[in-house]
């Protein structure tokens, strides 16, 4: 099985790239006519979500940098 990736981008989107889907809360797929790559919004801006449309550009700011998240609560 191929890993999906996600990468969090710097002021921006979450690109999600691999062998996926991403359906809606009812469990309806999007199409995504045969893409493998996709930007999801992070900033709410988009008028075309889930998926980044650019409007976040000189409005929203992160710097994505990973880090380790405390252990799981048993």
């Amino acid at each position: 099985m191929t890993k999906v990736k996600l990468t969090i981008n710097n002021n921006g989107s979450v690109k999600i790239d691999g062998d996926f889907e991403i359906v809606d809360m009812q469990g309806n797929n999007y199409g995504l006519q045969g893409r493998t790559v996709v930007s999801i919004c992070r900033c709410g801006m988009s008028a075309n979500k889930p998926f980044c449309d650019g409007s976040h550009k000189g409005h929203f700011e992160h710097n994505a940098v990973a880090f380790d998240l405390p252990p799981k609560k048993a």
